[in-house]
């Protein structure tokens, strides 16, 4: 994809298609960075935070999960996920839990299983099911529009504190 351009993949619904080409740019623009990391920084903590680089990848791609399975199409996991994210995404006191001793491969191998569930799933919306609402909880409400918008912001988030561990590792 070039970077003046949003495609409008064929197998989707036209906006369905152009949300999952801007995912698509968010996840290369993500991978650009992890190919920059040495590593030997994926388990490596940084003194201002607790997270790991792998932690963060461990992150990215539970969320994009929950968020697709619990939200958008609103039925249980694949039974496939329980080997990909054997751990919750967070620790009782709220942090995320650690994901040591995993390889950056694997990682990007969990991230690439997410993104091919979110590919297929999508392709079987309409532009309509977009607005669709989903609740959390009492208070609030969201489209799958949002949803798909919150999981581009989400990952971009995490991909600068990417950035930033990788610098103060490699300095």
């Amino acid at each position: 994809m070039s970077h003046d351009e949003i495609l409008r993949p064929d197998a989707y619904a036209p906006e369905v298609g152009v949300l999952l080409s801007m995912m698509e740019d968010c996840r290369a623009r993500t991978l650009r960075e992890v190919e920059r990391i040495d590593p030997s920084m994926i388990d490596a903590p940084t003194p201002w935070s607790g997270n790991t680089i792998g932690s963060l990848l461990y992150h990215i791609g539970a969320i994009e999960l929950d968020w697709l399975y619990s939200d958008i199409m609103q039925r249980d996991f694949p039974e496939e996920a329980w080997a990909w994210f054997p751990h919750d995404v967070r620790e009782e006191d709220g942090r995320l839990t650690p994901a040591i001793g995993e390889t950056v491969d694997r990682h990007l191998e969990r991230l690439a299983w997410v993104r091919a569930r979110t590919r297929g799933e999508l392709r079987t919306l309409s532009t309509a099911d977009l607005m669709a609402i989903r609740s959390e909880g009492d208070d609030s409400s969201m489209t799958i529009e949002w949803i798909l918008h919150h999981l581009l912001q989400h990952e971009a988030e995490h991909r600068g504190q990417l950035a930033e561990i990788r610098t103060a590792l490699a300095s």
